[in-house]
C-alpha cells in the first residue's frame, strides 16, 4: 500500500506530494485543481505506465488526432496519435523534458523525451518510460512522430513485462464504467464468494433487492453506455426487473462494488465517487468500500466537490476500528506543494463542528 507519493511536472503539477495516505484517501479541492490528474498520476505509477492505461486516459481527455486521409513515407498513422505534450507541465516538450512519479519506497516512474542516437540529420525524438529501483529496472523506448505524436499503432505492438507483472488498477470516471466492462466484471465473481459482497451491497442500497444477474449481452454493442444488461429480482415481485428502472444510484453502487471486488490487492480510482447518489446512501456506499477494501487489500482513490460525501466518509472515521492506515482526506491548493492531510480524529471533528475541508 502506498504511504506518500511525489509528482514532479506532470500536467497541472510542477510538484506535489501526498503523504500519509491511507487505505481510503478522498480528495477534494475547488475545480481545475488537478484533483483528477492525480488520479491518473498515480494510476500510471501503479500500473508501471501499462500504455493501454495511458491511451485509455488520453483518450477520455481527446489528446489525440487522427487524419483518416494522412499517409507520410515511414510514419504509421491509421490509427492516430497520443499528443503526450499534454502529460508535462507547460504542455510542451524538447529533448530532456521529463516527468517523475516517487513513492515512500523510493521506487520511481518516469517519462522523458529523448533524441535518438543516430546521425543529427537524422535524429528524432523518442518517448523514453523507466522504471526503477535498478534491481527491477523496465526501460523502453518508443519512437515518436514528427508532429511529436505517439503512435497508437507503437503502443499496441508494445507488450508489458509478465515475469513481474504490476497490481490491479481500475479507473472510474465520473461517468461510471460501461456497460460491457460491468458485465464482464460481474461474469468474473458469478459463483464465486464475490457475487454474494456484490448482492448485499446492492440490498443496502435498496432492501427489497435479492439478485441480480446478466441477460442480452449481444445487444451491448449498440448501446455501450446506457444503463441495460443487468435484471434484479425484487422481493416485492413476480418478475425481473430491468436494472435502468431503478435509477442511476443504483447503477453507481453496482459498478463500485463490482469495480473494487475486481482489484483485489490493488488500487481502485474514482473519480467524483458521489456521482448519482443521494446522500442518504453515500454512508452506505462508504461503509461498503473500507469493509471490501480491507477484506481485499485494496487501496482506494477518490474525488469529490460534495459536502454530504465528506461528510458521510466521517462517519465511517467516527463508527468504525480505524488503523493508522485508514480514513484520509488530503485538500489539493493551486500552487501548493503539499497537500492538507485530514486524518480520522481531523475528518470527525471538523464534520461535527461544521468545519469545512473541501
Amino acid at each position: 500500500m502506498l504511504k506518500s507519493i511525489k509528482i514532479e511536472n506532470f500536467r497541472c503539477f510542477k510538484s506535489l506530494e501526498l503523504q500519509q495516505l491511507g487505505r481510503i484517501n478522498l480528495l477534494v479541492g475547488e475545480n481545475n485543481s488537478g484533483k483528477t490528474s492525480i488520479l491518473e498520476a498515480i494510476q500510471l505509477f501503479c500500473s508501471r505506465c501499462n500504455l493501454e492505461i495511458l491511451r485509455e486516459t488520453m483518450n477520455q481527455r481527446s489528446e489525440y488526432s487522427y487524419d483518416d486521409e494522412l499517409r507520410r513515407e515511414g510514419e504509421i498513422v491509421r490509427d492516430g496519435e497520443l499528443d503526450i505534450r499534454h502529460l508535462f507541465y507547460g504542455h510542451e516538450i524538447e529533448p530532456g523534458s521529463q516527468l517523475s512519479i516517487i513513492d515512500h519506497h523510493q521506487n520511481q516512474l518516469t517519462l522523458s523525451i529523448e533524441l535518438s542516437k543516430i546521425p543529427d540529420e537524422l535524429q528524432e525524438l523518442q518517448f523514453k518510460v523507466s522504471w526503477t529501483p535498478e534491481s527491477e529496472n523496465e526501460t523502453f523506448i518508443l519512437p515518436l512522430s514528427s508532429h511529436a505524436g505517439l503512435p497508437v499503432y507503437h503502443i499496441r505492438k508494445f507488450r508489458t513485462n509478465t515475469k513481474n507483472p504490476p497490481p490491479k488498477t481500475l479507473f472510474i470516471t465520473s461517468s461510471s464504467l460501461k456497460t460491457d466492462q460491468m458485465i464482464e466484471l460481474f461474469n468474473q465473481v458469478v459463483l464465486t464468494p464475490d457475487e454474494k459482497i456484490i448482492e448485499e451491497t446492492l440490498n443496502k442500497i435498496d432492501s427489497k433487492i435479492q439478485r441480480i444477474a446478466v441477460v442480452n449481452p449481444q445487444r451491448l454493442r449498440y448501446s455501450p453506455y446506457s444503463r441495460t444488461g443487468f435484471v434484479l429480482l425484487l422481493s416485492d415481485k413476480q418478475q425481473r426487473v430491468p436494472i435502468g428502472s431503478m435509477g442511476d444510484g443504483i447503477w453507481r453502487i453496482l459498478g463500485l462494488a463490482l469495480a473494487i471486488v475486481s482489484v483485489k490487492n490493488g488500487y481502485l480510482f474514482v473519480d467524483e465517487i458521489d456521482t448519482g447518489l443521494h446522500f442518504t446512501a453515500m454512508s452506505d456506499m462508504w461503509k461498503m468500500i473500507w469493509d471490501t477494501a480491507k477484506k481485499l487489500n485494496v487501496q482506494v482513490f477518490a474525488t469529490t466537490h460534495n459536502s454530504d460525501c465528506w461528510k458521510s466518509l466521517a462517519e465511517i472515521a467516527k463508527q468504525e476500528n480505524v488503523t493508522d492506515d485508514g480514513i484520509r482526506i488530503h485538500r489539493i491548493e493551486k500552487d501548493k506543494s503539499k497537500s492538507i492531510v485530514f486524518n480520522e480524529s481531523q475528518i470527525v471533528i471538523a464534520a461535527e463542528r461544521e468545519l469545512e475541508v473541501r
